[in-house]
């Protein structure tokens, strides 16, 4: 997203994983295979990094990531019995190289180590404490700083990931790269209101050496009156008759709503929730109960990677587009979800464990939200109607200077919604009038134009994992000879991966069709799900840049594989640094076959955020998201009763 602020991600480190529920399986109460470490279990993978001196001497390695080791998705389909294992990430800063290893914790032995050579793992917040103190050190930056009439002792140093632009000082074989910004101290929550335009310091943070300051000049520091800092909520009407208690506030039927664990039980939907250290929050097992079993709809769903790029070609900002995901974690950027503001007060919660760059284990509490509330009318005709629930799996990460909620919305007429919400601060620049590039939103204050994108790894098992296909579903209009209105729905079958790449990067479609081939409706149709787009957003990037290169997902709106185990982040496993064409762009190669298989989708959701006053100095909640819909899936409303 916009500007990291790494220590604001390492405050809020999670790991939290999920269970599974099978095609026609009831949900166990015992530990499921994909249920998360808990805090014991990775103490346990600590203490054997340690026993095999993995950790270095004195701790002198960092561990990048602590997380479960999936079970393939044919074991845990099979129910098959599997050892607890997990992931290691280990970084060395003195050798600027990183490692994997994989630890059996029910052993308690290591099964497994490799060095993985030329790349990166995630940033976190010791790169950032370390990308202040160099920067505070030198004399550049200080002489910078005097020269705009400011001490050191008057702003704050916030570390922003590098990219990879290979030039110069900014190869990434000159070190573990990170760029140090610097903004005036403000009294308000809003950190980033008082930019030090122009002033940008590369950091190895490995070699703990600055590489270069650039300083394009002085612009005047943004006053105090660029704050705004009076942050209070409006204030509420006099509440008028009796008041609800908490658990009526949330919702008059919460009681339908049961969590065991990580396991979510509401109406006739069935799924389990989790937070993962990467990706953050990730849906298993998702399933509707039709009265005749379990039917599944989802097997796993979750954020795969996310890039924000700033429009700004100047010095101080082209570089400005994190990888969330890959670069970061936005799972380690959780936050503890606050009752009567990120969610009604009566809601349930599931708490997260996750580990720090020490191994040792960190807990983190009300990580996810769920909780019941009313979805508007059902459905109606003439004197006959009802009205509508829904369930809601909420969580929220704070990345720097923005926050983002993650939605996913459960209905009673088999619809699965999901939102992403967009709040916190801009990133701003220091600017007297607007120009094409920002706009002015405050004295001395422009934000920059610049888009989000969030890319989903859609694992649907529609009735199964196979034989699913997808259908590219578009309407057009007929010729009529005067008469009018007629238009007709084409549905076109995907056969490859190539085919759906160009497919869906072609004109604007109704959306796009899973079916499973082998399973009937009761009208002798295929069972299906559609996967319903919101508004298409393109990127406005060049198809030549380095943003590109790196995030090639952006390619194409939706594209199709499939299912593999090991693939999983859209743009590649080690995204910090990296040269690009990793991930999807290099699966995808090869055009293998999607026709009545088990396959993945990967949907890319976007926003283009042209900035308003009405966004400072902390911007209203922005929604971008997309939706499943059955098509053929029940044989009618299964909101309705029970057919007489």
């Amino acid at each position: 997203m916009p500007s990291m602020q790494l220590r604001s991600v390492a405050a809020a480190l999670p790991i939290l994983i999920v269970a599974f529920v099978g095609c026609r399986q009831n949900i166990a109460a015992s530990r499921h295979a994909l249920d998360p470490l808990t805090t014991g279990e990775i103490d346990r993978v600590r203490a054997v990094l340690d026993a095999h001196s993995l950790l270095g001497r004195g701790g002198s390695r960092r561990v990048s990531t602590i997380d479960l080791l999936e079970p393939s998705k044919r074991v845990v389909l099979q129910n098959a019995p599997e050892p607890r294992k997990a992931f290691v990430v280990l970084y060395d800063p003195a050798r600027n190289s990183t490692s994997e290893a994989v630890v059996n914790v029910d052993d308690r032995t290591l099964e497994s180590t490799r060095d993985v050579p030329g790349v990166e793992p995630h940033l976190d917040g010791v790169d950032a404490d370390v990308a202040e103190s160099v920067t505070r050190g030198n004399g550049a930056w200080r002489q910078a700083l005097a020269r705009r009439g400011l001490s050191p002792n008057d702003v704050a140093v916030m570390a922003w990931t590098a990219g990879n632009f290979a030039e110069g000082n900014e190869d990434p074989a000159r070190g573990r790269l990170v760029r140090a910004l610097t903004v005036v101290r403000a009294a308000s929550p809003n950190e980033f209101s008082r930019p030090v335009e122009g002033l940008v310091v590369l950091v190895d943070v490995a070699g703990r050496r600055v590489l270069d300051v650039h300083d394009s000049g002085s612009v005047a520091t943004p006053t105090a009156a660029s704050e705004r800092d009076a942050w209070q909520p409006l204030p509420r009407p006099a509440t008028r008759g009796p008041r609800l208690s908490a658990r009526e506030e949330s919702s008059a039927r919460s009681a339908d709503i049961d969590v065991n664990g990580h396991a979510i039980t509401w109406g006739r939907w069935r799924l389990h929730a989790g937070v993962r250290p990467r990706e953050g929050l990730v849906l298993y097992g998702v399933g509707f109960d039709d009265g005749t079993g379990v039917r599944s709809v989802i097997y796993r769903a979750s954020l795969s990677e996310m890039v924000v790029p700033y429009g700004d070609p100047a010095a101080a900002w082209y570089f400005r587009n994190t990888f969330d995901v890959g670069e970061l974690g936005i799972g380690t950027a959780v936050s503890m979800l606050a009752p009567g503001v990120d969610c009604p007060a009566g809601s349930n919660f599931i708490d997260a464990a996750f580990a720090d760059p020490s191994g040792a284990p960190r807990h983190v509490p009300r990580a996810i939200a769920v909780y019941e509330r009313d979805g508007g009318i059902a459905w109606r005709h003439g004197g006959a109607g009802a009205r509508a629930r829904e369930l809601v799996v909420f969580s929220e990460s704070r990345l720097g200077n923005y926050d983002y909620g993650f939605e996913w919305i459960f209905r009673e007429d088999g619809t699965i919604g999901h939102r992403v919400l967009l709040t916190g601060v801009m990133a701003p620049k220091a600017a007297a009038v607007s120009d094409s590039l920002a706009e002015q939103v405050a004295a001395g204050i422009a934000a920059v134009n610049h888009q989000h994108f969030f890319n989903y790894r859609l694992d649907l098992d529609v009735d199964g994992a196979s034989p699913n296909r997808v259908e590219d579903l578009a309407t057009h209009p007929l010729s009529t000879a005067g008469r009018g209105g007629g238009f007709a729905t084409h549905a076109r079958t995907w056969s490859t991966e190539r085919e759906a790449i160009d497919g869906s990067a072609v004109g604007s479609p109704a959306g796009w069709l899973i079916s499973n081939s082998g399973k009937r409706n009761g009208l002798g149709g295929p069972t299906g799900y559609e996967l319903v787009p919101g508004e298409i957003v393109l990127s406005m990037a060049d198809s030549a840049s380095a943003i590109r290169r790196r995030a090639g997902f952006l390619g194409a709106p939706l594209w199709v594989t499939p299912q593999v185990d090991s693939e999983r982040w859209s743009a590649g496993d080690y995204p910090n640094q990296s040269r690009g064409g990793d991930g999807l762009a290099r699966w995808t190669r090869g055009g293998r076959s999607v026709l009545d298989t088990d396959v993945v989708l990967w949907y890319t959701v976007g926003v283009t955020h042209v900035p308003r006053p009405e966004d400072w100095p902390v911007m209203p909640v922005q929604t971008a998201g997309f939706s499943l819909v059955p098509v053929g899936y029940f044989n009618r409303n299964p909101a309705l009763g029970p057919a007489q």
